[in-house]
């Protein structure tokens, strides 16, 4: 019975217009945590299932563009590799640029320690642009930018 009621009143919010459909910046944001935590678990089958399904996926890094999601993972698996791994992003300096309803930019720093092991492990800080975009499925990653934040 349960289900029928939350229909119903769905139903009824949405003919009365009072359903809030959350902002493409906060979708962004959730969008990147689940992203983050699916890395840090190295689960790429997550990270695989947030990606756009598309050969015009896009991941700019270090200079070189890797087109299409099996690319980029396939270049995500082999970060993943090292034994130490570990994306810590700076959420509370994160920016959302919303583009239209379906879409919306998020920059944030973060810092990505990897390495053979904790002692001989190395900290890198990132500067990181994800293009978010809404989808049947729901909001998927549609391109990374990435490049070593530079100090002063």
């Amino acid at each position: 019975m349960r289900p029928l009621l939350a229909a119903i009143a769905l139903a009824a919010e949405l003919l009365l217009g009072t359903a809030t459909r959350a902002a493409p910046a906060d979708d962004a944001r959730g969008l990147y945590e689940r992203f983050y935590a699916a890395q840090n678990a190295r689960d790429l089958a997550t990270v695989r299932a947030l990606f756009l399904d598309s050969p015009r996926f896009l991941w700019v890094s270090d200079g070189q563009s890797v087109w299409g999601r099996d690319a980029v993972l396939a270049r995500m698996a082999s970060f993943q590799e090292y034994a130490v791994w570990r994306v810590a992003p700076e959420l509370d300096r994160a920016t959302a640029v919303e583009l239209n309803a379906d879409s919306a930019y998020l920059h944030l720093p973060l810092a990505l320690t990897l390495g053979e092991s904790a002692p001989r492990a190395d900290t890198y800080r990132f500067l990181v642009s994800m293009l978010c975009v809404r989808t049947d499925a729901g909001w998927r990653i549609a391109a990374l930018f990435t490049t070593r934040e530079k100090e002063g």
